[in-house]
């Protein structure tokens, strides 16, 4: 069996992102010269997410809305781990409802998706280096 792996960084200048990365994904993929297998996407900090779901702006505004109105950003107070010193209570919230990582199948040397289906970085607490990793088995 065979494995590739790679780091996606991002830097994002706002304090909340989605960003659709298949096609860095796919890269990954092609990169990786795997055909069957599968394809394990992580975002490796706790204040991000990655999920599979539609590239479409209405819905990605829906997501920011709901979220935000699920765990606000402010008051910092609501939150006790802003007791700590940190501003990001919710961004740890959001990352848990939105996920940590997604697993898509590898078939034929393409990601195996549904309709409609792309990867998305969610990013919760911006302002800093942050990475994705790819990790990628099969044959």
């Amino acid at each position: 069996m065979k494995h590739f792996r790679k780091e996606l960084w991002f830097n994002i200048s706002s304090r909340r992102a989605l960003i659709n990365i298949t096609d860095q994904v796919d890269n990954c993929l092609k990169e990786s010269g795997i055909q069957e297998g599968l394809c394990l996407i992580n975002a490796m900090h706790i204040t991000a997410s990655v999920f599979i779901n539609d590239d479409e702006p209405g819905l990605h505004k829906d997501f920011d809305d709901w979220l935000e109105g699920i765990a606000p950003h402010e008051p910092l107070s609501r939150y006790r781990h802003n007791l700590t010193g940190e501003d990001n209570g919710d961004a740890h919230l959001k990352r848990q409802i939105m996920g940590r990582e997604v697993v898509v199948a590898v078939t034929g040397g393409k990601l195996d998706f549904g309709p409609w289906e792309q990867i998305f970085y969610g990013e919760f607490d911006g302002w800093r280096r942050k990475r994705v990793l790819v990790k990628i088995v099969g044959e």
